[in-house]
Parts: structure tokens; C-alpha cells; sequence
């Protein structure tokens, strides 16, 4: 099911291991341009291909615009988290293909993620205690089929699933949170 161009949960394509990106041609660059223009539209800060139907290794993420004016998303190819904290905090996070809802979720307080950008080159990330540590980390789990509900524990799993039918009965859009 699709909503303003966002696939959203129980969706199978949201659960499948994505395909890494063999050539950055004309199709990936037109594909990187219409997920950015679909993430500000639905008000996002991070989206993977697979929440526009493509289980392909692509991602773009802009975590500091406040209007269109200073949106400037960064389109990362085959990201990888090379590198993560043992440490875990706590982030209340919403995704625009689980709209209505926000969940608690722990995650590593810092991560550094090797990705290539449009022109082939291989870029490095670093993040640390903000929301760009979480959406990389986020919107990676999106590549390997890993949506926020898996990120729960079983009983908290069952409330926030309660809680997205809930929102979804009463027209939930991506873009809307709790």
C-alpha cells in the first residue's frame, strides 16, 4: 500500500534485503532526485528506495532543513556502517512509512558510514547524539528489511502496532507522528 508516494507498513517490500547498486547511471540519478522531492513533500528527514518500491541500496537524507530554501539532502549509494558505539541511547523516533506514531527506540550514540555519492565517490559520515546519527542508522536498517517495529521489544512491538492501526483508521499520513 502506498500513501503520497510512500509505501507504508504491513507493506513486504518494507521487510526484503535491498540490492546493492552495481552503476550510478542516469535511472539511479532520477530515482536520488524524486526521493529527495518525495521526503520533503511527506516533511521527512530520511528515505530509502525501498519506501518508494525500489529494494535497491539508496538512500538520501537532509536532517537540518528548515525550508526549502536551505534543502540540500545527501543521496547515499550502498551505505555501510563501518563503525558504531557500544554505547545505546534512547530517540523518539517516526518514520513517513509507519505514519501517526512515534516510538522509543535504542540505538548506538555514534556511527561512522562509508557510502558512494552520485559521481562514484566514496564518502565517509560520522554522527554523534543527534538525529543524523539516527537517521543514517535508521534509514540503513531500511535497506536490510528492518523496520522500526523490529527494533522493538515484543510487548512495546504490540502497542506501537496497536497504536499505528489506530493512526492509520484515523487517515494517518506519511509525515504525521504522535
Amino acid at each position: 500500500m502506498e500513501i503520497n508516494g510512500i509505501v507504508v507498513s504491513p507493506d513486504p517490500r518494507l521487510r526484503q534485503e535491498c540490492a546493492q547498486i552495481e552503476e550510478i547511471d542516469e535511472r539511479i540519478e532520477r530515482l536520488a532526485e524524486q526521493m529527495k522531492r518525495q521526503m520533503f513533500e511527506n516533511g521527512g528527514c530520511g528515505l530509502a528506495a525501498p519506501q518508494v518500491g525500489e529494494l535497491i541500496q539508496l538512500v538520501v537524507i537532509d536532517t537540518e532543513y528548515t525550508s526549502e530554501k536551505d534543502y540540500d539532502p545527501y543521496v547515499l549509494i550502498n551505505p555501510v556502517i563501518v563503525e558504531s558505539s557500544d554505547t545505546k541511547v534512547p530517540f523518539n523516533e517516526g518514520c513517513l512509512s509507519i505514519p501517526g506514531i512515534n516510538v522509543e527506540i535504542e540505538r548506538p550514540d555514534h556511527v561512522v558510514v562509508e557510502a558512494y555519492d552520485l559521481n562514484a565517490d566514496l564518502i565517509r559520515y560520522e554522527a554523534s547524539g543527534d538525529l543524523m546519527c539516527v537517521c543514517l542508522q535508521h534509514e540503513i536498517d531500511h535497506l536490510h528489511g528492518i523496520t522500526m517495529f523490529e527494533r522493538l521489544l515484543p510487548t512495546k512491538r504490540l502497542a506501537a502496532m496497536h497504536d499505528y492501526q489506530e493512526a492509520l483508521a484515523h487517515g494517518a499520513k506519511p509525515g504525521e507522528t504522535s
